[in-house]
């Protein structure tokens, strides 16, 4: 494998789909990132569909910029809060957290990533070779910058996210291996998550917002695709 793309699937823990030279080369599936990580093994590049950039005050401008390139698909992308609301121990201090950072509460479902987001930006930290992607952003990008009309749960959303990949090189096989027990949505995320790793590897991939915000830690808080 040259490069993964990675997206959290639930009590599963986290699916990565493999790519050699821009084609499919394999699925994994592990409940920790960090061992899924592991058994990659030397990849070049590493594309993980979590929020890992915090900022200290105010939404992502990430966020925001992505869900005005979004159009109708805005809603997947949801606003992230400052990196002290995730410190918190439960939502309701997280929320209140946030409304003094941000003039607004976090919502429950953004709430709901962060055991996934707290281990995905640990590995950030620790692994240069990882960069945050969007799947939406992703597609939106493979389909010529055109919002898709359907959204990825329905069975329209899933045969066009699936033939945007082919027309791009990466055809998905009907049996995957490890990846055959995961919800079709998570794999086309993975494999469209692989894809703008491809694109990082090669120097290609663009970026929301076009000059990153600084991350406490030193990093870029960005979404790549």
């Amino acid at each position: 494998m040259d490069v993964l793309g990675v997206d959290a699937c639930g009590k599963q823990g986290w699916m990565g789909i493999g790519l050699t030279d821009g084609t499919y080369a394999g699925s994994l599936v592990d409940v920790r990132l960090e061992t899924l990580i592991e058994r990659a093994a030397e990849v070049h590049t590493i594309a993980v569909d979590m929020p890992l950039g915090l900022v200290e005050k105010g939404w992502r401008a990430a966020d925001l910029v992505a869900r005005a390139l979004l159009g109708v698909r805005r809603s997947s992308v949801f606003l992230i809060a400052p990196r002290p609301a995730w410190l918190e121990p439960d939502y309701r201090a997280a929320a209140g957290r946030c409304q003094e950072l941000t003039g607004n509460r976090l919502s429950r479902q953004a709430w709901a990533l962060r055991p996934k987001l707290l281990e995905a930006r640990a590995c950030w930290l620790a692994d240069e070779r990882i960069h945050e992607v969007h799947p939406e952003v992703s597609f939106h990008a493979l389909a010529g910058g055109v919002p898709l009309a359907h959204a990825k749960k329905t069975w329209r959303g899933q045969n066009l996210r699936r033939s945007l990949l082919a027309e791009a090189g990466l055809v998905l096989p009907d049996e995957l291996g490890e990846a055959d027990r995961v919800p079709a949505d998570d794999v086309l995320d993975a494999a469209v998550a692989a894809w703008s790793a491809h694109r990082i590897a090669l120097g290609t991939a663009d970026r929301v917002p076009e000059v990153p915000e600084p991350d406490a830690e030193g990093r870029l808080v960005e979404i790549r695709y």
